[in-house]
């Protein structure tokens, strides 16, 4: 098997063993991705929602191109899931920046999600778990141009990467053992 479909299998074998574990039926399991679709760098987040809505993943999608969660709207987004949802699992996806060599990876980590750190934004940290897609790296240049000279291409490759990753979990996690 190729590297990328041995790192979308493990990643994937993971989020399935975390849906299983936590017990959470599908519909308090909860994609929150999150971006600006007017920043190519930015708009992983808003992508990988879209794709998710279109592959009619059983599980509750935030934040898609149509209708994006970002810095603007993240604090109110948090409110309603709180409000609808009691003990919801919660995976927040975006978009990172990091060394050169880590472009076009992807990444489940444990824990909340901090976004805007790269641009010094002071925000809500969100998720039980977090996927990041490494779209670019940082240089001594402003944080932000890194975001803006982003190649959608890389952008592209990543959301598809995440989508496979959450659709594959989700084919086995509605399978039995």
């Amino acid at each position: 098997m190729d590297p990328i479909g041995e790192e979308i299998n493990c990643l994937a074998l993971k989020v399935k063993e975390i849906i299983h574990s936590s017990g959470c039926q599908h519909e308090n399991v909860i994609f929150l991705c999150i971006g600006s679709d007017r920043s190519i760098g930015d708009s992983l987040g808003p992508l990988v929602g879209t794709m998710l809505k279109e592959h009619k993943v059983p599980y509750r999608v935030y934040g898609t191109l149509e209708n994006p969660v970002h810095a603007f709207n993240l604090k109110e987004t948090l409110k309603e899931i709180k409000k609808q949802f009691k003990k919801p699992l919660i995976f927040s996806v975006d978009a990172c920046l990091g060394d050169q060599n880590q472009v076009g990876s992807v990444f489940l980590k444990d824990g909340p999600l901090v976004p805007g750190k790269a641009l010094k934004k002071v925000l809500p940290e969100v998720g039980d778990y977090h996927i990041i897609g490494m779209v670019n790296y940082i240089d001594p240049l402003p944080t932000m141009q890194f975001l803006n000279d982003t190649r959608l291409y890389t952008v592209m490759n990543l959301a598809n990467k995440i989508v496979k990753v959450i659709t594959q979990a989700t084919d086995e996690t509605s399978k039995p053992y």
